[in-house]
């Protein structure tokens, strides 16, 4: 399985950005698909979650109310829309995917069964 993360780039306080995740080369269905960031000098965590089957998700509370995850099942792509991003969103995301972790435990885990390469968001103030 190869997930292939884009749609990063530079935006001001305030403004918004939507990453897009595109899941190929799947031979065994996923449970869950989300995205997880790293920031300069910290550890990744995880941000949001989307159920594969029944569209349930999850996000840290650090983006709630602010950032939205969805999918696109005819087309294996995730994708998560951030808007009133603030310099802490700055980081690289990166798309994960997992076979049996239930959706809630996504962002909770740092080991996953898939990980796709990252693209950067930067939120200048």
């Amino acid at each position: 399985v190869q997930l292939q993360a884009s749609g990063g780039g530079l935006v001001h306080v305030g403004g918004s950005l939507r990453l897009s995740c595109a899941a190929s080369g799947l031979t065994s269905p996923l449970n869950a698909i989300g995205w997880f960031r790293q920031a300069p000098g910290k550890e990744r965590e995880g941000v949001s979650s989307i159920s594969t089957s029944d569209g349930k998700t999850a996000y840290t509370d650090s983006v709630k109310g602010r950032f939205t995850i969805s999918r696109d099942g005819a087309k294996n792509m995730v994708y998560l829309e951030m808007n009133s991003l603030k310099p802490e969103d700055t980081g690289v995301y990166y798309c994960v995917a997992d076979k049996w972790l239930r959706v809630e435990n996504v962002i909770r885990n740092p080991h996953h069964d898939y990980w796709g390469q990252g693209t950067l968001v930067t939120v200048s103030s």
